[in-house]
């Protein structure tokens, strides 16, 4: 019998998700300097390490996994890293998040490896104001890596927007109709508060109320869906007759900590309990020193009883240790 990983509260903690790098190809405004440096490869999970610990998790019960960043395409050996996992018992579900640069090439070998979903990340539809948001990204590449995603069946595709107050609000109209003749959804992302850009994020926020309205003035109120049930982590509404969903992930200001069962595994082998609480445990350490699978088992259950209910930004409690792309999302 599976013994499952629970907290203190009960929950159930099933969903892992897994930063592949902290290298990213793209050095977006909201996220990281331009002259980011990154961790030397050999600080972080090698292949093996990775699966080892996959292994372990899925034993726990943890089925559903999503691979992030850094940049995930940008991994060495990624498609194969997806084919392994796929393969492990007790594995039943990989998606990823990505920018979408290198996914034109990548979606058929990793939707063949075993990845079955994608989120994109697309903060805004004119090219221009994407390659300043992003430094140097080209919006056609994402555009035709979004299309890939698509024929080669990762679907429901996702586009994940993060609305920052001065730089793309103003797009999400334009956005929010990409579901009229798409069956996508595009989710709207507050930014969310880490280390030495927590004021800039916290004062940049543009709420999921406050978009909703602009997208009624521009075009159509939307609809609310299943009763404002949450679809994972987003609200969903919907344009009347359209084909997608427009979602809203407010994790700052209506958060959604009851729900949670998610923990996170940085690039590094450090087990995050909460997105936005600084508390980890460090597992690739014990692992390279020849911790047995029972050993790393048992301090993961030890712990997962230990996450924290939620985040507490209510009262300026702002994760320090690290930014988000260290983290993964």
């Amino acid at each position: 019998m599976t013994t499952l990983a629970k907290d203190r509260f009960g929950r159930i903690i099933n969903y892992l998700r897994i930063s592949l790098t902290d290298k990213c190809n793209l050095r977006c405004v909201y996220c990281m300097p331009e002259d980011m440096i990154f961790r030397p490869s050999s600080e972080l999970m090698q292949d093996g390490e990775l699966i080892a610990l996959v292994r372990v998790f899925a034993g726990l019960g943890f089925h559903k996994y999503r691979l992030t960043g850094g940049e995930p395409t940008v991994r060495q050996n990624v498609v194969e890293i997806i084919r392994a996992m796929s393969s492990t018992p007790g594995v039943r579900d990989i998606s990823m998040t990505t920018n979408g640069v290198l996914l034109e090439d990548l979606a058929e070998p990793l939707a063949r490896a075993g990845l079955t979903r994608v989120n994109v990340s697309v903060d805004t539809l004119d090219p221009d104001r994407f390659r300043r948001i992003t430094r140097w990204g080209s919006l056609d590449k994402v555009w035709a890596g979004i299309e890939a995603a698509e024929r080669a069946g990762l679907t429901p595709v996702k586009l994940n927007v993060v609305v920052v107050r001065g730089f793309n609000e103003g797009d999400v109209t334009d956005l929010a109709k990409l579901t009229l003749d798409h069956d996508w959804q595009v989710r709207f992302i507050e930014m969310m508060p880490f280390g030495e850009v927590a004021k800039f994020a916290k004062e940049q926020i543009v709420t999921d109320e406050a978009i909703r309205a602009r997208i009624a003035d521009d075009y159509l109120p939307l609809e609310l869906l299943d009763d404002g049930r949450l679809d994972g982590e987003a609200r969903m509404y919907r344009f009347p007759g359209a084909k997608g969903a427009v979602g809203f992930i407010s994790s700052v200001t209506q958060p959604f900590c009851a729900s949670c069962n998610r923990a996170r595994l940085t690039a590094d082998g450090v087990l995050r309990l909460c997105l936005l609480r600084d508390r980890e445990v460090d597992l690739l350490t014990p692992l390279r020193a020849g911790a047995s699978e029972d050993d790393l088992r048992q301090m993961i259950l030890d712990n997962i009883w230990w996450k924290p209910w939620g985040h507490d930004l209510a009262h300026d409690v702002i994760p320090l240790n690290r930014v988000m792309s260290q983290i993964g999302g």
